[in-house]
């Protein structure tokens, strides 16, 4: 289950995703390259570190808590693998982000930095195989309001969709 938002206090959200996460926090650079594919969305995520991984994944574009499923594949060689990608399918778009990741429980809190469009929240229940969504939605409620936040802040787009919204 995910959700995603505008951090509309970000400084506020991330002590409070602090004070509700089981360990210290990660930062991680990341720069995602989507490609164009017709169903869904592959992206690579190339790390600030080295390696990388390929995602394909779907998901609704809801602001509302939403099930997400996707595969990864971990990489070694994220820019031979870009370049082969770009050759077949085509570049739609590259996301550059700073993500601090908490862990609060079973669910991955990641507040990031997007060049280009702002501060974000997104939140990311992880559910057993046979679990029932609403279980999912529910603990999203949940730490929506511990961390402020509101319906209003909820974003159903990807990062990819808003940056290209953003340059039309």
């Amino acid at each position: 289950m995910e959700i995603k938002a505008r951090a509309r206090r970000p400084e506020r959200q991330a002590r409070l995703a602090a004070a509700l996460a089981s360990g210290p926090a990660e930062q991680i650079v990341q720069e995602d390259t989507f490609f164009v594919v017709p169903s869904g969305r592959l992206k690579l995520r190339a790390f600030g570190s080295g390696g990388g991984e390929l995602i394909q994944y779907q998901r609704p574009d809801s602001k509302a808590p939403s099930e997400s499923s996707y595969v990864c594949a971990p990489t070694q060689h994220p820019e031979a693998m870009r370049t082969a990608l770009a050759r077949a399918l085509g570049v739609r778009a590259v996301v550059r982000k700073t993500r601090t990741v908490h862990l609060a429980g079973r669910t991955r809190i990641h507040l990031d930095r997007v060049e280009g469009l702002g501060e974000f929240i997104e939140l990311e229940v992880v559910l057993a195989p046979d679990e029932a969504t609403a279980s999912g939605v529910a603990v999203a409620r949940e730490l929506m309001a511990r961390l402020e936040i509101e319906e209003g802040d909820l974003v159903e787009a990807a990062y990819v969709d808003l940056l290209e919204a953003r340059g039309r």
